[in-house]
C-alpha cells in the first residue's frame, strides 16, 4: 500500500492551521496567541502551495507573516506594563461563539458532502497571470474601490495618531 504524500501533507497543513487557529482563539496569553498566529499563517501558505497558487502563498508569507505578524509582535512587546495584565484575551461570548461555529461547521459539512468533486486532479498551472488579468479586467472596479478604502483608512489612522500626540506649541 503506497502512501500518498500529497494527502499526508494536506492533512498535516490542515491540522497545523486548525490547531494554531484554536490556540489563537482560546489562549489567554497574547504572546502565545501571536506565535500561534504564525503557525496558522504558515499553514494557510502551505495550503496555497498545494493548490498551485504560488503567488498567493508568497503574498501570504510576505504580507501576513512578514508584515502584519511582526507589527503585532512589536506592538505587544512595546506596550508598557503588559506583564501586569492578567487576562488579555477574555472569552465573554463563548456560548454564542460555539453556536456560530457549530452552525458554520454544519453548513460546510453539507456543502462538502453534496458537492460533485472531480475524480481526477487537474494539472497545476501558475495562478499569477490569471490573477493579474482578473484584477485588471473583470474585477477592476472592486480592486480600485478597495485601494481607495485602504488609502482612506491609512489617512484616518495618521489623523487619529496625530491628534493623540500633540507638541507643546500645538496645545494652545
Amino acid at each position: 500500500m503506497a502512501v500518498d504524500l500529497t494527502l499526508v501533507s494536506f492533512f498535516a497543513l490542515a491540522a497545523l492551521t486548525l490547531v494554531s487557529g484554536a490556540v489563537v482563539a482560546f489562549s489567554r496569553n497574547i504572546i502565545h496567541a501571536t506565535v500561534a498566529l504564525l503557525g496558522c499563517f504558515l499553514g494557510i501558505a502551505g495550503l496555497y502551495v498545494q493548490l498551485s497558487a504560488d503567488f498567493l502563498a508568497a503574498v501570504q508569507v510576505l504580507v501576513y507573516v512578514g508584515g502584519t505578524l511582526t507589527l503585532i509582535l512589536f506592538a505587544v512587546m512595546l506596550t508598557a506594563r503588559i506583564e501586569d495584565v492578567r487576562t488579555s484575551n477574555t472569552s465573554t461570548g463563548l456560548p454564542v461563539g460555539v453556536a456560530l461555529v457549530a452552525a458554520l461547521l454544519l453548513v460546510l459539512g453539507k456543502v462538502a458532502t453534496t458537492t460533485a468533486w472531480p475524480e481526477t486532479p487537474r494539472a497545476p498551472m501558475p495562478s499569477t497571470a490569471k490573477l493579474g488579468h482578473a484584477l485588471l479586467g473583470d474585477y477592476l472596479l472592486p480592486f480600485e474601490l478597495g485601494s481607495i478604502l485602504l488609502l482612506a483608512a491609512m489617512i484616518g489612522a495618521v489623523v487619529l495618531a496625530r491628534r493623540a500626540v500633540k507638541r507643546n506649541w500645538e496645545k494652545a
